[in-house]
């Protein structure tokens, strides 16, 4: 079970976790970030808006701070060329997120509309910029990214950041953005009541349709329209981590061939589409924690597509297919991955049932009647 190939496919698995994890934490933060100024229309509603998030969103966003950390400590080849070929990108997306610490530990310390309405963009600015950034990056992971790997193994990346926004990336980030703002807009409405309520039940109504023609319109240009490279020849998948030693090439469109060839994976996508569907059917109606959960198995649907899409690359190297990184050369020794692996079977328990435990002592709904009342210990 703890060989070198096990461990690296186990190692897939906790990152995929770590990523859905993310996602579906940080994704309604970023969700009631992009709908404060439209959902709230006055400050003690925006205030409603901010506080169901207030007392989370800093254990959510640990969620980014562990998936780029065990990137680092399990995929150090994928870390070195995302970080250094997309260092622009994700330079855009942190300076995004600091307008986040700042706008809910400031923004209710001046009495001023001025100062409210400006940290009030700043958040939006903080929810909306990361989303559509990521989903531009994962469709960069399909269409493949201009790297390549010298003698030496150096990496060297070459392209520049306006050859990211293609029309598919572009649009990959527009759906990424209606997923976290449908999944913020259930959790709003799941959380409050009034005024906020019922414009979150028509925000729902409105970005449900459009997400799942989205999603539509991504699965089927991904199936008919984009090349798909397969591994030819390489060694074991308990060689040493050298990117190098295998031979890629490239099949045409063949993402429909390859779920079809591993039926199992097409549960994946049903899940995606069926659980978002049942949440905007029920996030309409009442059944508000039905819908969420729903929700979440929607968005974890979505990333298990995507990673068994690429499966079994991390990477694929648009202009040179032989330098695509994948799970079975670019991961550190198997002794780095058993030794982090009995860390996060110790410790990864212990942060789920904590988060657990602050979300049921937390929860409850957050009224206009309770922030009047709080003035001074809430945002």
């Amino acid at each position: 079970m703890f060989d070198y190939e096990s461990m690296r496919l186990i190692w897939w698995l906790l990152i995929g976790v770590v990523a859905i994890a993310f996602a579906l934490t940080e994704g309604f933060d970023f969700g009631v970030s992009t709908l404060l100024p439209f959902v709230g229309r006055t400050d003690v509603e925006r205030r409603v808006i901010i506080n169901t998030v207030g007392a989370t969103w800093e254990g959510n966003q640990v969620w980014l701070v562990l998936l780029g950390g065990a990137i680092f400590a399990i995929w150090p080849s994928v870390y070195a060329t995302l970080f250094s070929g997309l260092y622009l990108a994700m330079m855009l997306v942190l300076f995004a997120l600091f307008f986040r610490p700042a706008g809910f530990d400031y923004r209710s310390k001046v009495n001023d509309p001025r100062w409210r309405n400006a940290w009030d963009w700043g958040l939006f600015i903080g929810g909306t910029l990361p989303p559509i950034l990521l989903g531009v990056l994962a469709g960069n992971l399909v269409l493949g990214l201009p790297f390549h790997f010298d003698q030496d193994l150096r990496s060297f990346y070459d392209g520049s950041f306006w050859a990211l926004l293609s029309p598919f990336a572009l649009l990959c980030g527009v759906v990424t953005l209606l997923g976290t703002s449908f999944h913020g807009a259930l959790f709003l409405k799941w959380r409050t009541d009034g005024a906020v309520h019922q414009r979150a039940s028509a925000a729902i109504a409105v970005l449900g349709p459009m997400l799942l023609i989205g999603l539509i319109a991504v699965t089927a240009w991904v199936f008919l329209g984009i090349d798909r490279p397969e591994i030819s020849q390489m060694l074991g998948h308990d060689a040493p981590s050298n990117p190098l030693n295998k031979t890629v090439t490239a099949i045409g469109a063949g993402w429909l061939a390859h779920f079809l060839s591993h039926p199992l994976m097409l549960i994946a996508p049903a899940l995606g589409f069926l659980g978002l569907s049942l949440a905007w059917l029920l996030g309409k109606g009442r059944a508000m924690a039905a819908a969420f959960v729903f929700s979440c198995l929607g968005i974890a649907g979505m990333l298990f597509t995507l990673g068994f899409g690429l499966f079994p690359f991390l990477l694929i190297s648009s202009t040179s297919p032989n330098s695509s990184l994948t799970l079975w050369d670019a991961t550190s020794s198997h002794s780095t991955l058993l030794l982090a692996f009995w860390i996060t079977v110790i410790f990864l328990p212990i942060v789920l049932l904590y988060t657990r435990w602050v979300y049921k002592i937390l929860w409850g709904t957050i009224s206009e009647k309770s922030i009047i009342k709080d003035t001074h210990s809430l945002y």
